[in-house]
């Protein structure tokens, strides 16, 4: 082989690497950045500089969070961006524990005009809220915070776009946060158990849902879940449990929903085990996933839609020890009071309930 075409040969190779680099996007890792990842010096500006590059790359690119801890002030990462951005986390992100630093920001991380943002990693962001940041605000006596809050923020009419999903997690707390989105506020899908969501206000969006479940085979299982102290305004729904008919076997219980405030929601309590957003399931074959354990426990406000308490179970296996209690939801349109509908369940009731408990009722065909 001679020289000539040993050079052409490595020029080819050469070529196609390079495209496929800029196939694959580019790494940034924030070390390289002057990141120290010691979880004591400031490394906001590491990651500021990193994010530089990652949103103005041509091509798709990743900032890169290896294993570590990282202090990092209040930081904006501000779109938009050229390409798809990924935001790997894998070290453990730390808010600063001096309360100064946040007396001019009231967010801590705040991502803005990102378009195709993905975060992953299995890392961690971690406000230190316990017990550093605690023993320095009144919280517990007075409810005047100054810790920084997190805010999640989506136009009403983008798609897909739910503010925080939890998937085959454990004892997760979601607790103080403002969501606006296109879609679920929050999402529960399958596995997850002790999920406790309080204090959240939702709007616009759909609302707070567990589910979509019974999609996939071998789901896991779901067991609670928590919801209360939330406000809801202008969404589409308030609280939800959907499942998909056709579904394999799966199970969601020990649900709790409990002081929530609904302004102008659409449907403000639902179970909706025909849940089939493009018409491409199984509509005319039941839902296998068990629902039991459920209570929708003081519920207040206004629906746009007369029905404001739809509960509709899957015929196969009809709902188990759901319970009603001092609901009280208006409809704010003009023919007639607000309405509920039953199919597959006999709620217990107590209290006050408007509207009438299963003022319809009746059995999925």
């Amino acid at each position: 082989m001679d020289s000539k075409f040993l050079v052409r040969a490595t020029l080819s190779l050469v070529f196609i690497l390079a495209v496929l680099k800029e196939a694959k996007g580019t790494e940034f890792n924030v070390k390289n950045f002057g990141a120290k990842a010691d979880g004591k010096s400031d490394d906001s500006r590491a990651f500021t500089s990193a994010w530089k590059e990652v949103c103005g790359s041509p091509n798709p690119s990743s900032l890169l969070i290896p294993k570590g801890k990282y202090m990092v002030g209040p930081t904006m990462f501000q779109g938009p961006c050229k390409a798809p951005v990924r935001f790997q986390v894998q070290g453990n992100v730390l808010a600063p524990v001096d309360l100064n630093v946040f007396k001019s920001q009231s967010t801590w991380i705040s991502f803005q005009n990102v378009d195709r943002l993905t975060v992953s990693g299995g890392g961690s962001f971690d406000g230190q809220g316990t017990p550093a940041m605690w023993s320095k605000n009144e919280c517990a006596k007075n409810w005047k915070c100054t810790l920084p809050i997190l805010t999640i923020t989506a136009p009403a009419q983008s798609l897909n776009t739910d503010g925080i999903h939890v998937g085959r997690s454990i004892g997760i707390n979601i607790t103080g946060a403002a969501i606006r989105t296109g879609d679920d506020c929050v999402s529960l899908g399958d596995g997850n158990e002790q999920i406790t969501i309080q204090k959240v206000t939702c709007g616009p969006g759909h609302g707070i849902s567990v589910g979509s479940l019974g999609k996939y085979n071998n789901e896991q299982p779901v067991k609670g879940v928590t919801v209360r102290t939330c406000t809801f305004t202008n969404t589409m729904f308030g609280v939800r449990i959907k499942t998909w008919p056709g579904s394999p076997n799966g199970v969601a219980s020990d649900m709790f929903f409990e002081d929530l405030v609904m302004n102008n929601v659409g449907t403000p309590v639902l179970i909706d085990q025909q849940y089939c957003p493009y018409g491409k399931c199984l509509a005319k074959v039941p839902s296998r996933v068990k629902i039991s354990d459920v209570s929708f426990k003081s519920i207040r406000g206004t629906s746009t839609t007369k029905v404001a308490v739809k509960l509709s179970c899957s015929k196969s296996l009809p709902c188990q020890n759901v319970k009603l209690s001092n609901i009280d939801l208006k409809y704010n349109g003009k023919d007639g009071p607000a309405t509920s509908e039953c199919a597959n369940v006999r709620p217990a009731v107590s209290g006050t309930l408007i509207p009438r408990a299963c003022a319809k009722t009746n059995s999925l065909k």
